[in-house]
This record gives structure tokens, sequence and C-alpha cells, in this order.
């Protein structure tokens, strides 16, 4: 599994790109992977209001639909119209041109919550082995 070690991970699955006080946030390799082939997101528009670890959408796929949770808090600025109209880009390059958000951040002391790589990477582990056992 791809996991940058430049971004930040939440538990749910979801990376975070800081630059400045703008965060690019989508799902992780991991996750798309879990997914499978994603046919539909249902995002927040620009403008909407994003908690830390609260659902901000849903993403389906040929196996299921997923609630999307947002790993910080702030507006939503910007939303990837090309995954909405295209979200097999989500599959494609999940850490490129699959993002989903741009949000402007309300808290940057909410990013000290979130995981490392060598931590999201220890996480996927570990729910790996769960799902041979």
């Amino acid at each position: 599994m791809d996991i940058p070690a430049e971004l930040r991970y939440s538990k749910e699955h979801e990376w975070v790109r800081i630059d400045g006080d703008l965060a690019t946030v989508g799902i992780t390799d991991y996750a798309q992977d879990q997914l499978g082939d994603i046919v539909y997101l249902d995002l927040p528009a620009a403008g909407a209001a994003v908690a830390q670890h609260e659902r901000m959408g849903e993403i389906e796929s040929v196996k299921a639909v997923s609630d999307l949770f947002s790993p910080i808090s702030g507006e939503v600025v910007e939303v990837n119209q090309g995954a909405v109209d295209s979200p097999e880009l989500v599959n494609q390059a999940p850490y490129g041109r699959g993002w989903l958000l741009r949000v402007r951040l309300r808290d940057p002391g909410e990013l000290e919550s979130l995981l490392s790589s060598q931590a999201y990477d220890e996480l996927i582990t570990r729910e790996m082995e769960e799902n041979t056992d």
C-alpha cells in the first residue's frame, strides 16, 4: 500500500495534505482498495462547514456505500469536480487527481490528533491481520 510520509491520516482512512491554512482531503490507497470500484461520490458543497471526525458525505462502490468522515474542521473551499464526475479517479490516483475536498483549516491544532504515515501503516497492518483471521 502506498502511504506518503508527508500526509496525516485518520483512523477512518482519510488523508490530509497541508498547504498553509488549506488542507486537501482524500481517502487512502488502502481505503479505495478495500472499497473496490468507486462509482459515486456525495460531497459537501463549497462554503459548507465540516467538523473533525464527523460525517461529511458518502462514497459508493460496487461493493458498498460508506460514510466519509472529515479528518479536520473548517470550511470547504473547493470540491474536486473531476472526481465527482469521474469517481474512478479516486481508485486510479487517491493521493493525486482523486482528492476530494480542499478545506480552510479552523484549528490547525487538530492535525496533532491525526496519524503519521508510520502509525497509519501500523493501523492498516492490524486491520489486514484481523480480516484474515
